[in-house]
């Protein structure tokens, strides 16, 4: 029996929040929690990311620890990488004025 293929996601636009104001970080990804963990990944710890076109912002606790990296690497990739590790803490709404 063959596997049925399913849709793929859209991708997504994030903003990174610094207080309540827009940085210049943008992440993309199908889910908020992937958009995190490409910002964990790039060092930062307090995410808020507010989701383009909708009221949301989505809160994470980010980190990121230094791993081996895996027995199959390429030559290029180090013995140590990076792994991100993100923790969704909450959810708000934008308030309108």
């Amino acid at each position: 029996m063959a596997k049925k293929k399913g849709k793929k996601k859209a991708k997504k636009n994030f903003v990174l929040l610094k207080g309540n104001k827009d940085t210049e970080h943008i992440f993309t990804g199908a889910q908020p929690r992937a958009a995190a963990l490409k910002a964990a990944s790039r060092g930062f710890k307090d995410i808020r990311l507010r989701e383009r076109g909708t009221d949301r912002i989505h809160v994470f606790k980010g980190d990121r620890k230094k791993v081996d990296a895996p027995s199959n690497r390429p030559d290029w990739m180090p013995a140590k990488i990076w792994k991100p590790v993100v923790k969704k803490t909450g959810f708000e709404h934008i308030k309108k004025r």
